[in-house]
């Protein structure tokens, strides 16, 4: 049966459907995170430990530092000695400004009677000595990294003006001996859960508009069969079991509606289908083999992946379908095309001299720009902000997962000690 192979191997997924070919090692819950480039503009900002954060779990401080550290634009100043919290108003910033800190982040962690954490924060604007608000998140223990992760996005957007995605969370799948795990962790890459655990392929993991919901391929039935599963409960039902091959789920923007890769017809095409089931609608019209569909942010196009004009290239047609435009032609093979959820960009996987590198579309010019030097590339997904872009890729003998800023510069390896990991999908803002 397939294992959960690249995406770049997904022509062959759905017409011949290869051996499994991924080695046997451990699967990650966890990784290393390094940061590998330097921005152009860096945010000096410093964090003092919260103040009865020694009850928790969970270094709050410290969890927002590495986020915004990680998003490569800012750099962090270390505190200067002394005890505040988000009550402190008449201390002197004078010290910090020496230090060279533009903003600094207080706060605390306070048990309520019920069991919970109250955490809470301001930020301050050390230049101007000018307080920038605060706010306060009541959390049980298990939430206080989802309220540290959202005390960066607060901190991110209030500095830089674009909304965080650090309290996102992102999918991905790894084997582990003879089972398959489906993987719900947070943008950092920690507090990882099994969402789906199989000893059959688990591939093309695709998040629901809001975050609660992911649709997969299994192949547990011993065919590829899409399903679509609640993250919170654990519960799924079945999405498409067709004849033949179901397989590379895309939701579209408004969550009502599914399109997949079905091979109903006898060869691999575009269908779409109502998101909570039923008879699927053929969208594309050929001969050939039409994947990897992928609706745009307005959800008026897809952009999907055909070997019509003789090798793979992206393509993109009304979402009702109709003709199609092709947009990739630099090289033979051009496939994973991930359009940014601001509509401005397309990220895809284009094979250079023999090497599987990471590029992105501008959509209003068509100029093309490579992200990578690696040779191994795969399954890139754009952050809900538009700024990042998490892919797969090959790293010392190992898969691995990287994130890269849309113009390259900022580059962040998201890896583990051993084991190998695949097919990263980056969730949306949660509601």
């Amino acid at each position: 049966m397939p294992a959960s192979l690249p995406r770049r191997s997904v022509l062959g997924l759905v017409s011949s459907l290869p051996l499994l070919t991924w080695p046997a090692s451990q699967a990650l819950a966890q990784f290393r995170v390094e940061v590998a480039g330097v921005g152009l503009t860096q945010y000096p900002f410093s964090a003092v430990a919260f103040r009865g954060n020694d009850a928790a779990s969970e270094n709050i401080a410290n969890i927002v530092r590495a986020d915004l550290e990680r998003s490569g634009q800012f750099r962090f100043v270390n505190p200067v000695p002394g005890a505040l919290d988000e009550t402190s108003r008449s201390f002197d910033f004078a010290p910090w400004r020496e230090r060279g800190s533009d903003t600094l982040l207080t706060g605390s962690v306070t048990r309520l009677a019920d069991g919970r954490f109250d955490v809470r924060f301001r930020l301050w604007d050390v230049v101007k000595a000018q307080d920038l608000g605060g706010l306060s998140y009541p959390v049980g223990a298990t939430d206080l990294r989802l309220a540290a992760h959202r005390i960066a996005d607060h901190v991110y957007e209030k500095i830089t003006g674009v909304k965080g995605v650090f309290s996102t969370r992102i999918a991905y799948v790894t084997k582990a001996g003879a089972r398959y795990n489906l993987w719900v962790a947070d943008a950092d890459g920690e507090n990882a859960r099994a969402a789906l655990t199989s000893p059959e392929p688990i591939i093309s993991p695709s998040w629901a508009p809001g975050g609660a919901q992911l649709a997969y391929v299994s192949f547990e039935a011993r065919k590829p069969v899409i399903y679509a599963h609640d993250v919170a409960t654990g519960k799924r039902r079945l999405l498409a079991n067709f004849k033949g091959s179901n397989s590379a789920p895309a939701w579209s923007p408004d969550g009502r509606s599914v399109v997949a890769t079905l091979s109903l017809s006898g060869n691999a095409q575009i269908y779409a289908m109502d998101a909570n089931g039923g008879e699927p609608r053929r969208l594309s019209q050929s001969a050939s083999i039409d994947t990897e569909p992928v609706f745009s942010a307005d959800g008026k196009s897809i952009y999907f992946v055909s070997d019509r004009g003789g090798s793979p290239q992206i393509y993109r047609m009304g979402a009702q379908g109709g003709s199609a435009q092709r947009l990739t032609f630099n090289g033979n093979y051009n496939i994973s095309p991930a359009p940014s959820p601001d509509g401005r960009w397309l990220a895809f996987i284009s094979r250079v001299s023999g090497a599987f590198r990471l590029h992105v579309m501008d959509l209003a010019s068509g100029t093309v720009t490579a992200l990578s030097e690696s040779g191994g590339d795969e399954s890139p997904s754009f952050a809900a902000n538009s700024r990042m872009i998490i892919y797969a890729t090959r790293d010392r003998g190992q898969e691995a997962l990287m994130t890269t800023t849309v113009d390259g510069r900022i580059k962040t390896r998201l890896a583990g000690a051993q084991g190998d990991i695949r097919e990263p999908e980056w969730g949306p803002f949660l509601k």
